[in-house]
């Protein structure tokens, strides 16, 4: 059965649910799913638990599900440049669990590794580690964390074959790859799909074994968080 949709809608039909848990990949607005995720804001699909590095910027990535009020629960460690993500959580309308963004990391690993729980110095002796277990070893305290596995991860991927191997470039491959692993379903989309056997194997880095579903998107916007430019020369 092939593993190609022709679209983003098709790729997502029959896996969304009220109430699931999502991974989200991308780093701000890099390496994003951002085709999977106005699908999934248009599916209408609610009360969401979103895993993702950080939330987008109001009108794109993430934001968009936050716009429309789908998003229940954040999971994230950055939400910094979202207004619309402040506004909720302040009037108590969205709530966030906050993790230092290595153990976030740690955290998806873990999930996808079958490992249920580790333990990290970070976040010791502060909020992070509120109503957590703790323990010494060897003279230093750590907290425990438990892995995150998701019913669904969305990612975006540079170079996939039909198999679903996956190929991510540069900055891109920030929280995707660790994210494919750590769902019962990951649907991908890439930029320039490629027929099984073009890609070296030496270069995948998800497995197709870890992808249900993809789709194609060519021709996929690449927006700019923060443009910086310098001032021109008098």
């Amino acid at each position: 059965m092939s593993k190609v949709y022709p679209d983003a809608q098709a790729a997502l039909e029959g896996v969304l649910h009220d109430g699931m848990t999502i991974m989200a990949g991308g780093f701000g607005l890099c390496g994003i799913p951002s085709v999977l995720i106005e699908a999934l804001r248009d599916s209408g699909v609610k009360n969401l638990t979103v895993v993702s590095n950080n939330a987008g910027i109001d009108n794109a990535g993430l934001g968009l599900l936050l716009e429309t009020r789908q998003v229940k629960k954040m999971v994230s460690s950055y939400v910094g440049e979202n207004k619309t993500f402040a506004t909720q959580y302040l009037a108590g309308e969205l709530e966030i669990e906050f993790n230092p963004q290595g153990t976030l990391a740690e955290r998806i690993r873990a999930g996808g590794a079958g490992i249920p729980a580790f333990f990290t110095k970070t976040g010791y002796g502060t909020m992070i580690a509120d109503g957590k277990e703790t323990r010494e070893f060897d003279g230093e305290h750590y907290v425990m964390e438990r892995g995150i596995f998701a019913d669904l991860a969305l990612v975006h991927a540079w170079k996939g074959d039909r198999e679903g191997n996956l190929v991510y470039r540069k900055t891109a491959r920030n929280f995707n790859p660790m994210m494919a692993t750590a769902a019962k379903v990951t649907v991908a989309q890439v930029e320039h799909l490629v027929e099984p056997g073009e890609i070296d194997p030496d270069h995948i880095i998800t497995p197709g074994v870890f992808v249900k579903r993809m789709i194609h998107v060519p021709q996929v916007e690449k927006r700019i968080e923060q443009r910086t430019v310098r001032k021109r020369a008098a």
